[in-house]
């Protein structure tokens, strides 16, 4: 068991004889709290239980403190920890043993590549992220979202979960029909470059039969030629010509998406992202039967041409102008017959429900905050257990170079895409790097500053940030630590220098930069669950870049080669282990760890 587990145990032991406690009071059910104090002069770990206990135990917390810490000195094992104090109004400071500690080391290098996860648990989740719609190549708006979506199916993967990753292909509605128009008209263009055109703001000329707000990038032109060079030119006489050119369109645009994806480190194909398309909610008659099926509970009804969500009577309100509360219904098929949002995303969830899933995880950017609630309600309104649902909503990214925002829109082609912002940063880190670089740097760096940020907070991509190419830079010096502890193994390994984890001593060890390392190494598989549990991806991040501070220190302080064996071999044990914590943590962030940098 974990140490807190251990601590727990005796806590509640320790309080089944606390004197004077009443008949009602039942320690065997008590569940102790324990923070990892920020000054590690408070000790190891600290628990306010005491301060939580005052009310029922009718007692003062500073007694009831005291009582727990004379009882923990006597009775728990010494070779874990070495004292229990009593600081402030009530709170207890646990100091761990010095044997406790490396034993901890021990367990990480026994375990290798497995350290940090869990045993299978049986349970299953499904985490729906990216899907941006097939309309135009994954932009820097959609990395966070992908890259946010990957890293918490891989956490909770090593929480014990089996996680299928989808992606909801948005196939359906009108914007697959402006995409298809915009095609046509890029390649009635070129099959007739006598047509009458317009030109759109923004200088490009275009046929009249572009859609309005129809998609102007270059790779529609690309698109339509492509059509050209393998149909000629007779494809917008085809009786189904709209939806060929939709086909052509999405096939062309899908393609560049994966390669995307792959890119970034988002697995895809077998044993990685699938696909759900939209489009067959339609085939099925899902969408339709959900209408109906709300209607039938009294949930929707007909008002000015379009088909309501009677969400007001779900408890959803709106406050008017006068101050006043009032319930608020939603529309979920417009007057033209178009179906909202809302509308296919309730039979979605329902599917996901009915495919078994323990935790159905959602990542959504903040446009959808307003929306998602109405879907959770109509899952639940027809019978979906949405005690399952667990919803991710992010902030949006905002590109900043050289100090500026730079401003995109997908209609008009006023972006970055994903490959753009990894090249370029890829780009100006090898021209300026002070650091030897082995690999690709734009898929990590990318990944990192989507990562590092709560998701709830907005983020500013800051190129300059980003492309700095020392060790400033946050996701270089976590790999830059990983990279170091490799190079001292291996010049270890040259000089005839290694260890055996079952043979180690470690009384050898006791310098304050190594009892902070060894301490702080440990932490890896809670840091983990976590991260897991609040869907927190910058909390494993922060950990890292703790653990890569203390390698800086014991390096500085602890050295290694030329040391004699008995002092050597178990600092060379502890930066092995350091290195497999690094290395683990930056696999579920998706982030390669260089052996040299």
């Amino acid at each position: 068991s974990t140490v807190t587990d251990y601590l727990a145990q005796q806590i509640r032991a320790a309080l089944a004889s606390y004197p004077g406690a009443p008949d009602d009071f039942d320690a065997a059910a008590l569940d102790p709290e324990f923070q990892t104090p920020n000054n590690p002069e408070h000790g190891d770990l600290a628990s306010n239980v005491a301060l939580k206990l005052a009310k029922p135990l009718r007692s003062n917390p500073r007694q009831i403190a005291q009582h727990l810490a004379d009882a923990l000195n006597e009775s728990a094992d010494p070779k874990r920890i070495a004292a229990v104090e009593v600081a402030g109004p009530g709170f207890l400071n646990f100091r761990f043993a010095t044997a406790y500690l490396y034993d901890g080391v021990a367990e990480i290098l026994a375990q290798g590549d497995a350290y940090g996860r869990a045993e299978r648990t049986g349970k299953t989740a499904i985490v729906e992220y990216v899907s941006a719609n097939p309309t135009g190549p994954l932009t820097v708006g959609h990395g966070r979202n992908a890259v946010l979506g990957d890293t918490i199916a891989n956490l909770l993967d090593w929480t014990g979960y089996d996680v299928t990753r989808e992606y909801y292909f948005n196939d359906a509605g009108r914007q697959m029909r402006v995409l298809a128009q915009s095609v046509m008209a890029r390649y009635e263009a070129l099959v007739h470059p006598d047509v009458q055109t317009k030109t759109l703001e923004g200088g490009l000329v275009v046929p009249e039969s572009f859609p309005e707000d129809g998609y102007q990038g270059d790779y529609i032109q690309t698109i339509a030629e492509s059509v050209r060079a393998e149909h000629g030119d007779d494809a917008l006489d085809r009786d189904d010509a709209e939806a060929f050119f939709k086909a052509a369109a999405v096939s062309a645009i899908f393609a560049t998406i994966e390669q995307t994806m792959q890119r970034l480190g988002i697995p895809v194909g077998e044993g990685g992202m699938q696909y759900f398309n939209e489009h067959s909610l339609y085939e099925n008659g899902a969408v339709w039967d959900t209408v109906d099926r709300l209607r039938e509970k009294g949930l929707v009804y007909d008002k000015d041409g379009a088909v309501w969500f009677a969400t007001g009577k779900l408890g959803k309100v709106v406050t008017n102008d006068q101050g006043v509360t009032e319930p608020k219904d939603e529309v979920l098929v417009k007057s033209s017959g178009e179906p909202t949002y809302r509308l296919p995303d309730i039979p979605y969830h329902l599917t996901k429900l009915d495919r078994g899933f323990d935790k159905v995880v959602d990542v959504f950017g903040a446009d959808h905050i307003a929306t998602y609630p109405d879907v959770v309600s109509g899952v639940k309104a027809l019978g979906g257990d949405v005690d399952k649902i667990d919803v991710l909503i992010y902030q949006f990214v905002t590109l900043i170079r050289d100090g500026q925002e730079v401003k995109m829109s997908t209609r008009k082609a006023t972006y970055v895409t994903l490959d753009e912002l990894m090249d370029e940063v890829d780009e100006v880190v090898r021209e300026k790097s002070e650091i030897e670089l082995t690999s690709s740097a734009g898929p990590d760096v990318v990944r990192f500053f989507f990562l590092m940020l709560s998701p709830n907070t907005h983020l500013n991509f800051d190129l300059n940030q980003a492309t700095e190419a020392s060790r400033k830079n946050p996701v270089f010096k976590i790999q830059y630590a990983h990279a170091r502890i490799s190079s001292i193994l291996r010049k270890a390994k040259e000089e005839g220098l290694g260890y055996e984890v079952e043979t180690v001593d470690w009384t050898f060890l006791g310098h304050p930069s190594e009892i902070t390392l060894a301490k702080l190494i440990p932490s890896l598989p809670s840091e983990i669950a976590s991260a897991a549990e609040h869907m927190a991806p910058h909390h494993l991040i922060e950990y890292l870049r703790d653990v890569a501070s203390a390698l800086s220190a014991f390096y500085r302080d602890c050295r290694i080669l030329g040391e004699p064996d008995e002092v050597a071999q178990p600092r060379l044990a502890l930066a092995d282990a350091t290195r497999l914590v690094l290395r683990n943590g930056l696999t579920i962030l998706g982030i390669s760890a260089p052996e040299r940098m």
